[in-house]
């Protein structure tokens, strides 16, 4: 989709009329970045917005509008923005200094938290991401079993690390997508989501270092994992000397305090954590089994005789991610956060398909947990959205959204003033209120309203 394509739309045309001071900015991003971007999921045409300020459950853009916030920091803000008790922390170890070079009092503060409320934490390795922390996983997994390939399922996102980017928005072959190694690419192996009889029989050869998913799916649901399939490759990993690797980065304390495993009571060797561990700033873990973290252990991998994995990361640990994730964490271990964002995301899909049916339109949102999607229908099939199932649709379909139709919807919810993620759908936090559900729903309404009258829909 060009540009060009969207020119003679009502909706843009309002949306720039609301947003000129972000367009004169995306302009001059154009010159330094790469479309003008920082993050692939910012990317929307014409142009994103430029957000100057935020509180709670709202952002403003460099323009005075104010919007609805959905995007939430990537799924990083389960407390909304700039929660005072997390502000303080940080204001707090800021003060002392940004980078010591040394251990501190403050990761330990921070990895004691992750091992309260996560059931496979026997031991920490803190990253500054997601990605190194999947990275980090994998290589763990590799050397302590001996083997070297890995199962990943289509859709799922584990970074932009070179042994998973096959099959999550492209080459659902499993060829290697562009820059990475072939070699890398067939140590790899793709499978559909889901299919437990294909990851047993890959399984049974025996060169299966790990299994690595997202607990509740991908995309935090958009294609819905059945808690029964995470059992079964529970006990098929077992059997099997795999390791069981559960990315947690979206789910890990947003599903619950303990995040996917301890609500779904089914705990992998190893999990993956980012967003909501570092309190809104940048961070990363890998927690779980002893034995499997040894292989970072000085001491231990002397008395095992092996060498040990080097793993460096100047900020690992940084202490001002460590004060606002240890304050996050203390916080949503001692409320009801995740409650309230779930509660809230609940009533906010039952208020979109009440919206979708009002306007005789033929799609769903849908979603667990604090989170929402839109399904689009491309299939053109006849849907009750209060009733729709994402289990009874393949991924091909659940993901087959048109892209101008998603634009044009994301435009018009910003013209509205409702900022959601290109899925299309996004992440609730516990600052979400209810005057935010009503103009939410609103919005929505609204912004359906406007595309039909472009004929979208």
């Amino acid at each position: 989709m060009t540009e060009s394509s969207l020119s003679n739309s009502a909706i843009v045309a309002a949306y720039r009329e609301k947003s000129p001071s972000s367009a004169e900015l995306a302009g001059q991003a154009a010159q330094s970045f790469p479309s003008g971007l920082t993050h692939d999921s910012r990317y929307l045409q014409p142009y994103g917005i430029y957000v100057e300020r935020a509180e709670g459950a709202h952002k403003w853009d460099v323009d005075g509008n104010e919007y609805v916030d959905y995007f939430g920091g990537h799924g990083a803000l389960l407390l909304g923005h700039n929660h005072p008790q997390v502000l303080a922390a940080m204001h707090s170890a800021l003060d002392a200094g940004t980078h010591f070079g040394a251990s501190h009092a403050l990761e330990l503060r921070w990895a004691q938290a992750v091992q309260r409320m996560v059931p496979c934490a026997e031991r920490v390795r803190f990253t500054s991401s997601g990605t190194e922390a999947t990275l980090l996983a994998l290589r763990l997994a590799r050397a302590h079993t001996g083997k070297s390939k890995i199962i990943h399922f289509s859709t799922h996102f584990h970074g932009w690390q070179d042994h998973v980017t096959s099959g999550y928005s492209s080459h659902f072959d499993g060829a290697p997508t562009t820059g990475v190694l072939p070699g890398v690419a067939q140590q790899s192996i793709l499978l559909r989501p889901g299919d437990i009889d294909a990851v047993a029989a890959v399984l049974a050869e025996g060169e299966v270092a790990a299994v690595i998913l997202e607990p509740t799916g991908a995309t935090f649901g958009l294609v819905p994992v059945d808690p029964d399939h995470l059992a079964a490759l529970r006990e098929l990993t077992s059997k099997h000397d795999t390791v069981l690797v559960f990315d947690e980065v979206v789910t890990g304390f947003r599903v619950s305090p303990g995040g996917a495993q301890a609500a779904l009571g089914v705990i992998p060797d190893l999990a993956t954590f980012a967003k909501i561990l570092a309190g809104g700033l940048p961070g990363g873990a890998v927690v779980g089994r002893k034995d499997i973290l040894d292989l970072l252990d000085f001491e231990a991998e002397v008395r095992a005789g092996r060498e040990k994995i080097a793993h460096q990361g100047t900020f690992n640990a940084n202490p001002v991610s460590a004060a606002a994730g240890a304050q996050a964490l203390d916080i949503i271990a001692t409320t009801d956060a995740c409650e309230e964002a779930n509660a809230y995301a609940a009533a906010l899909r039952k208020g979109l398909n009440q919206a979708i049916e009002a306007e005789g339109v033929a799609w769903a949102a849908y979603g667990t947990y604090s989170g929402f999607h839109i399904f689009t229908n491309t299939g053109k099939r006849p849907i009750t959205p209060s009733k729709f199932d994402s289990f009874d649709y393949a991924f091909e379909e659940l993901k087959a959204n048109p892209p101008e139709v998603v634009t044009k919807l994301r435009l018009a919810m910003l013209v509205n003033g409702v900022d959601i993620t290109a899925w299309p759908g996004g992440t609730v936090s516990a600052a979400h209120d209810e005057d935010d559900l009503k103009k939410t729903v609103a919005a929505f309404r609204k912004s359906l309203v406007m595309l039909k009258s472009e004929g979208e829909l």
